[in-house]
């Protein structure tokens, strides 16, 4: 797919301008995203350090969650604009932690407005200890929506893992 669309590019079948090749991780990877993604920068994956992540636009999410105390700010890369960056094609994501606990959050949750792949609370690098050093965050207090059984067991922590599938 990728090659079609330099060919055309370069072709002027199409106005889309060339992609950039995802830029390798120079630090620790802590996040590994496979299946049905476009956009890899090692075999059949897509490998993020922190750094690649704080690259991608930033959305703060300022809520209460059932597993912390207060309000708090969270940082991260919108799951919206995160999937558009990978080029993920399949309609579900297998989300799955450190430990190997596992959610299946289907890619419409990935709407403007929606969850985030947190990387700081209120202005620190989660440790793993804190939930980190991601946490799929949900902005809780701006629906009801957000605050369900369902969305709470989608809001995986120590998130080191996703598999774009169908």
């Amino acid at each position: 797919m990728r090659a079609m669309m330099i060919v055309a590019t370069v072709l002027g079948l199409t106005s889309a301008p060339l992609l950039a090749e995802m830029a390798q991780p120079s630090g620790n990877v802590i996040l590994t995203v496979t299946g049905k993604i476009g956009e890899t920068n090692a075999e059949g994956a897509a490998r993020f350090d922190l750094e690649m992540l704080q690259d991608l636009p930033a959305t703060q999410i300022r809520t209460t969650t059932i597993w912390t105390t207060g309000e708090k700010t969270f940082v991260g890369v919108s799951l919206d604009t995160f999937l558009k960056a990978i080029d993920a094609q399949g309609s579900h994501l297998r989300a799955t932690a450190i430990n190997d606990y596992a959610v299946e959050i289907p890619v419409t949750d990935a709407a403007p407005g929606g969850p985030i792949i947190a990387y700081l609370q209120n202005g620190e690098e989660m440790s793993v200890r804190n939930k980190g050093p991601l946490w799929i965050v949900y902005p809780y207090d701006s629906s009801s929506d957000f605050r369900t059984e369902v969305i709470y067991s989608r809001s995986i922590w120590q998130l080191d893992r996703i598999v774009v599938h169908d």
